[in-house]
């Protein structure tokens, strides 16, 4: 399993920091068998954060006509907005909520150019809540095809994340799979895409990040 770099520092903080509670609740009064709870409470909470950091390794065959999944998560909205940050019209939008067991890694739906980055602090609601999109802290993204078709990605911060890491810079090229981001600890990624696009996917539906296709152009 590889590890995301973005989890180095946690775990080796965390790695120090059950090297040293572990020895000392032995110093604690306490049956010999809770003993072993802590300390196996301690092991499992260690293990889950190295767990959440994990990279997986997806082969991809770049195709301009087909929108991939950015994350790996849950289908929680599929509704036609009034985009006003940037497009400041009529798009489709499909969210995708990460729980706290996801992969947190964000991929490049489309390859393209990135026209449009912004950050917006903000924030922490549920990441299903309505206003999450408007009033969280998130980052939007906006990547252009060859084809001049443009779609708008919006990182979004939820209750427990605090810390949205985003790699995109307005000028540069992206393909299609490439890492864009990443989201610690419980999160929300939005697409928004043209009305014409053709969208594959149902609310409920479980997807993976650069395995789903979320629609095609």
């Amino acid at each position: 399993m590889r590890i995301h770099r973005e989890g180095f520092w946690i775990i080796l903080v965390s790695f120090i920091a059950l090297g040293i509670l572990s020895p000392l609740t032995g110093l604690i009064p306490m049956p010999t068998y809770l003993h072993y709870i802590v300390w196996a409470v301690l092991v499992l909470i260690f293990l889950w954060i190295v767990k959440f950091f994990r990279n997986p390794k997806r082969i991809i065959s770049p195709d301009e006509t087909i929108v991939l999944c950015p994350a790996d998560g849950k289908i929680v909205a599929i509704e036609e907005v009034n985009e006003p940050e940037y497009f400041k019209d009529q798009r489709i939008q499909v969210s995708v909520f990460m729980s706290p067991n996801n992969v947190h890694v964000n991929w490049a739906p489309i390859s393209g150019s990135i026209k449009f980055m912004k950050y917006h602090p903000g924030k922490y609601l549920v990441a299903w809540h309505p206003k999450s999109s408007t009033d969280n802290e998130r980052t939007s993204v906006v990547i252009e095809n060859h084809a001049g078709t443009q779609i708008l990605l919006r990182q979004i911060a939820g209750a427990l994340a605090r810390r949205i890491v985003c790699y995109a810079r307005e000028g540069n090229n992206i393909r299609q799979g490439d890492e864009f981001g990443f989201i610690k600890f419980g999160s929300r990624v939005d697409i928004f895409l043209p009305k014409s696009a053709e969208v594959k996917v149902t609310i409920g539906q479980k997807v993976s990040g650069k395995q789903t296709v979320i629609a095609y152009l």
